[in-house]
């Protein structure tokens, strides 16, 4: 590295007309660095300032520290090896988008790196639709006490706690340019909650659970699906933490963890397609196979998006990759809680929940009628104005006209 570099770089003695690109440290406590020779271009109460000027087009520019020494003697470069084994140095290094000395910067840019610039600006427009969104369903669930109401009000609650700390965080990183590092990574867990928690919601109602049956059929098999995929994302964002070097040009979706996790998905879509189409199958009342369209359609849109996305991040620019990421995965999810909060509105859910549960003897006898092989799906006109709570209370003069 230092091979290229020393062609470049300036020293007053092998390099005199070289670019301003080192400083060597440790500095002399409480002064300037021996390579500031003009105090007036040091930043007040600081030992060293290096500027960079990209006018014309913003790249990355990284930090390093290495153990070294320069012979002006020979013009060389040689590694730098102290007596006791190692070199311990503390520093403090303020980096920054637009001149310290200048008051007319934007705090919405001045702190942030430019592929994280006007993050805040999205995460308070997506908070401002939550504060809209989350009261109407807490009134929601207050009216209608269901299950599926609960869990969809859970998982719209974890989503909007995420946002809170994050945004939390990203507020006081555009002032001092350090945040809260901890509630940053609690509003990643807790968004990882959120979504896992709407996926076994999305499961559930696909295989007809308080709509079409109260007891759910292979229980085991659906919370172990779910379970494998709340551990692989977890597992998606510690890799991402600890093992993806911020240097590389790639995001969180071009490792290995993130590429099983888009191959999981997708198989989860496929199950859930095929348990939704089931589901359609043995439901005979228009209203709610009206919707599980509609729950289907939106739910699937919700589904696709993940993976057409990392596939268009591949060939996004590093400067923009961020910001495309997280603007798609909050609109998609956030469009996905408003068409589920619509569907599952009081109003409206009543129609096809199972608000009242019949007794374990007149469910078994209900599932009989619905997989009777007379039974067809087109048959919308005898029994469209019998609801399944209908059918399933329905007494004897009415199951002699319905099994005749």
């Amino acid at each position: 590295m230092f091979t290229r570099i020393n062609a470049s770089a300036f020293d007053p003695v092998c390099n005199p007309h070289g670019n301003d690109y080192l400083r060597r440290i440790p500095c002399p406590k409480n002064e300037l660095c021996k390579d500031e020779d003009n105090p007036n271009n040091v930043v007040k109460g600081h030992q060293f300032t290096y500027v960079i000027q990209d006018l014309q087009q913003p790249s990355f520019w990284y930090l390093s520290m290495v153990a070294c020494y320069y012979n002006q003697t020979s013009c060389e470069w040689h590694h730098y090896q102290p007596r006791t084994g190692y070199y311990e140095i503390d520093y403090d290094i303020w980096l920054v988008n637009g001149s310290p000395n200048i008051s007319a910067f934007s705090s919405l840019t001045y702190q942030f790196s430019f592929d994280r610039q006007n993050t805040l600006e999205l995460y308070l427009l997506f908070w401002l639709c939550y504060m809209i969104l989350v009261p109407l369903q807490l009134h929601a669930v207050r009216i209608q006490k269901h299950p599926v109401t609960r869990l969809f009000t859970a998982s719209l609650l974890l989503d909007f706690v995420a946002l809170c700390l994050i945004l939390i965080h990203t507020l006081k990183f555009s002032l001092d340019g350090i945040g809260y590092p901890k509630l940053a990574m609690a509003g990643d867990i807790f968004d990882i909650l959120s979504r896992t928690s709407f996926m076994l919601l999305l499961l559930l109602l696909a295989k007809g659970w308080a709509v079409t049956r109260l007891e759910l059929t292979w229980k085991p098999l659906v919370f172990a699906i779910w379970l494998c995929y709340g551990i692989v994302h977890i597992l998606l964002y510690v890799w991402n933490l600890t093992e993806v070097d911020i240097i590389e040009d790639i995001d969180e979706y071009q490792t290995w963890p993130g590429w099983l996790i888009i191959v999981f998905r997708t198989l989860i879509m496929v199950w859930f397609l095929y348990e939704l189409r089931t589901t359609m199958l043995y439901e005979h009342n228009t209203q709610k196979l009206n919707f599980l369209l509609h729950f289907g359609a939106s739910s699937l849109v919700w589904f696709i998006y993940l993976p057409i996305l990392a596939i268009i991040a591949l060939h996004v620019s590093a400067l923009w990759r961020f910001k495309l990421l997280l603007g798609m995965t909050y609109s998609a999810d956030c469009f996905a809680y408003c068409v589920m909060a619509h569907l599952l509105w009081p109003t409206r859910s009543e129609q096809y929940f199972l608000l009242a549960g019949p007794s374990f003897a007149e469910q078994e006898e209900l599932n009989e009628f619905n997989e009777a092989p007379h039974i067809v799906n087109n048959s919308y006109t005898s029994l469209n104005s019998v609801s399944s709570l209908d059918i399933s209370r329905y007494d004897d003069s009415l199951k002699t006209k319905l099994t005749t």
